[in-house]
């Protein structure tokens, strides 16, 4: 890898009449996160140019979201649609549960620093003055990164969490949806898998259906995304992957914020449970769905 060779590169296919699209989606597309950003940086000091603002100007839409997505560092990436996500035109409320649920406490932490330092207000502040009630608790919980990770799993403290949600939800008229969130967002992965377990025996049907039944809208949506990426985060994002193409129109925010923040990290997984929960690969989806030098850098992040 010669950062030179790859910023000239770049260069080449974006300099005098017309872009050299196949270019840019072969050069970024086989570099990976730290590998681009070497690149951004001696693609300035060679040639004295920023590399975004040059891709901003030559590239379009959804195609240009993709690129600027992969040159972005990755936390800063989440900083961008987080805040996109709160301050753009109305709250892109499925985008902050996607991000908060799924991140680790230190991925949440850096977050949390970042953005203090790029906009001045903090995240846990942006959520409090967008979002409301019960769902802004559970974003506010997940924002503060204070899950426990470890792997310990107390058998009594299993038995009573679960009883306690069982109680706060199924056998109670009305929800409590205060110790859904306590337990759901603090209590480690492993012990919170045991209680799951647990709780189907109590309440005889699964925590994420008591989940639906007893909730609604984003609240239900936001400790569902949570549940699930404490059981298998791939098949999570196979599924958020899912529903931003299937039926009309596609949701491309969602489907480009999955395919440039899960390319390096667990595609490969993310392939295999779309593939065994819908019979069809994510390659063939993504085929089907987007069109030109969009589907082009899409597939090629999906490394079909």
């Amino acid at each position: 890898f010669s950062a030179e060779q790859e910023a000239q590169a770049l260069r080449k296919a974006m300099k005098g009449f017309g872009t050299d699209e196949d270019a840019i989606i072969d050069t970024l597309t086989k570099l990976n996160t730290s590998q681009r950003q070497q690149v951004l940086i001696t693609y300035k000091s060679t040639i004295g140019r920023d590399l975004i603002d040059d891709l901003k100007s030559e590239l379009s839409g959804n195609f240009e979201k993709v690129i600027v997505g992969l040159m972005t560092p990755t936390t800063m990436y989440d900083v961008h649609e987080l805040r996109r996500a709160l301050k753009g035109a109305g709250t892109d409320e499925g985008c902050l549960i996607e991000i908060l649920a799924s991140r680790s406490n230190e991925e949440i932490r850096r977050i949390n620093e970042n953005y203090k330092l790029q906009y001045g207000s903090t995240l846990e502040d942006d959520i409090v003055s967008d979002t409301s009630s019960m769902f802004r608790r559970v974003l506010v919980s997940l924002a503060t990164g204070n899950r426990d990770e470890g792997t310990f799993v107390d058998e009594a403290l299993a038995q009573q969490d679960a009883q306690c949600l069982y109680e706060a939800g199924e056998k109670k008229w009305g929800t409590d949806e205060v110790q859904f969130m306590s337990i759901l967002c603090t209590r480690n992965r492993c012990h919170l898998l045991r209680v799951f377990d647990v709780y189907r025996v109590i309440a005889n049907k699964d925590i994420t259906d008591s989940i639906k039944s007893e909730m609604s809208g984003d609240l239900e949506d936001a400790l569902l995304a949570v549940v699930k990426c404490l059981r298998n985060k791939p098949a999570y994002f196979a599924e958020r992957l899912y529903k931003s193409m299937k039926g009309l129109g596609t949701d491309d925010s969602t489907l480009i914020r999955v395919m440039v923040s899960r390319s390096e990290v667990d595609m490969l997984q993310i392939r295999r449970e779309f593939l065994a929960m819908y019979g069809k690969s994510l390659h063939s989806f993504i085929k089907g769905d987007c069109s030109g030098d969009y589907r082009k850098v899409l597939l090629r992040l999906c490394g079909g």
